[in-house]
């Protein structure tokens, strides 16, 4: 029942735009009529229909809250007085509402509203309420287990919301909050028979851990203390690692082009040179085949990381998920040398002819560069396991 009230109310005054006040008073939506009723009396405050509608649904509401309110407190439960609160204000938000049109006049008739002062049934309401979250919260807090934790935080927040100045509410929120939250150890476990640099494993590592976290799960990859007890072990096992060696093939090509090679002017069959209709002499381009050799060298070198991701739960101790992962990383370069006339050559074989042999990156480095690419399998497989840790 606790926050359903004000939901009813919300709801009532978003029902309250459809349909006139006297429909919303036909079908018993009661603070709609009054709603729709309040807005027509601003424009007309002698409307005598409205008046009546008014009154009506101000009596039947006002009626039916206080019979809740009577039948909550000899029900006499705890937890009622969050609902009694509610209602109250309820009623308090309602008089406030027609006090804005009142007093009214219908036809020579005084219609006024009797003023109740809620406030005093408000603020018990709130105090009686309080009284119960902070109770219920330390009952929670016995049971030593997170789901209890965390909801006692909740009651403790709802405490400190109706009354501020409970003694050590502060702590106790902290606490449960502490309490409540799920600690989850990531870290490399390195089986191959490679040993990685230290910035390598921190790099990995290095996971946004804010974009992790949540309400209540929080995620760690350097140990807070050795008394530090985590819900979850998230193991990233790298099992094999393979570097292969430095490869170099030599590619050799001869490329053949013909070019300009000036030109030559046309003769007729007497020998003499050609004009064209302007007199200009005519000319003909010449060719010649030019050729050049082309060696082509290609560096090579991989780097292959595999291995698996598992989550583990601690109480009790079980493997929840596990999924392989991997990355790779490639090195490449390709020079050339040209041996012979370069006009043969296409402009991206000549610019192929600038470049020259690279020294190859060493074992680590390949390594290394397989950083990237590792890290955002590592984060993917978490982000893909997060429903298994809460």
């Amino acid at each position: 029942m606790k926050r359903i009230l004000p939901l009813v109310f919300i709801l009532t005054i978003i029902l309250s735009g459809c349909g006139s006040s006297k429909k919303q008073l036909q079908k018993g939506n009661y603070d709609a009529a009054i709603q729709k009723a309040v807005k027509q009396l601003r424009k007309d405050p002698a409307d005598v229909k409205q008046i009546d509608i008014l009154t009506q649904a101000y009596k039947v509401s006002n009626d039916q809250d206080n019979e809740r309110v009577r039948f909550l407190k000899m029900e006499a439960k705890p937890d009622s007085w969050d609902d009694i609160y509610l209602v109250y204000k309820a009623l308090n938000d309602r008089q406030s509402l027609v006090k804005t049109v009142a007093p009214l006049n219908a036809n020579g008739r005084s219609v006024d509203f009797p003023y109740v002062d809620y406030v005093p049934d408000m603020v018990n309401a709130k105090r009686k309420a309080a009284d119960f979250y902070y109770a219920h919260g330390n009952e929670l807090m016995k049971n030593r287990i997170k789901e209890s934790y965390r909801q006692a935080y909740g009651e403790f927040l709802r405490a400190k919301e109706y009354v501020g100045d409970y003694e050590g509410i502060d702590s106790k929120i902290q606490e449960a909050k502490v309490q409540g939250m799920s600690k989850v150890f990531v870290s490399i476990q390195n089986t191959s028979i490679i040993k990685f640099p230290k910035e390598f494993e921190e790099d990995l590592l290095a996971l946004d851990m804010p974009r992790l976290n949540s309400e209540w799960v929080e995620f760690f990859t350097q140990n807070l203390n050795e008394n530090t007890q985590y819900d979850y072990f998230v193991n990233v096992n790298v099992k094999n690692v393979a570097v292969s060696p430095d490869q170099s093939i030599q590619r050799d090509s001869v490329i053949k082009r013909d070019i300009e090679d000036g030109f030559y002017y046309v003769l007729d069959k007497k020998g003499n040179v050609m004009r064209d209709s302007l007199g200009n002499d005519i000319k003909q381009k010449k060719y010649k085949t030019v050729q050049c050799a082309l060696v082509e060298t290609v560096q090579s070198k991989a780097c292959r990381i595999d291995g698996d991701i598992e989550v583990i739960q601690m109480n009790p101790n079980k493997q929840l998920k596990k999924d392989p992962i991997g990355a790779q990383s490639n090195f490449e370069n390709v020079s050339s040398r040209a041996l012979g006339d370069i006009q043969a050559l296409n402009a991206r074989q000549l610019e192929r002819t600038k470049t020259s042999l690279a020294q190859f990156p060493t074992d680590i480095e390949m390594i290394m560069r397989c950083s990237e690419s590792l890290k955002k399998a590592i984060r993917g497989a978490i982000q893909n396991d997060r429903r298994f840790i809460y």
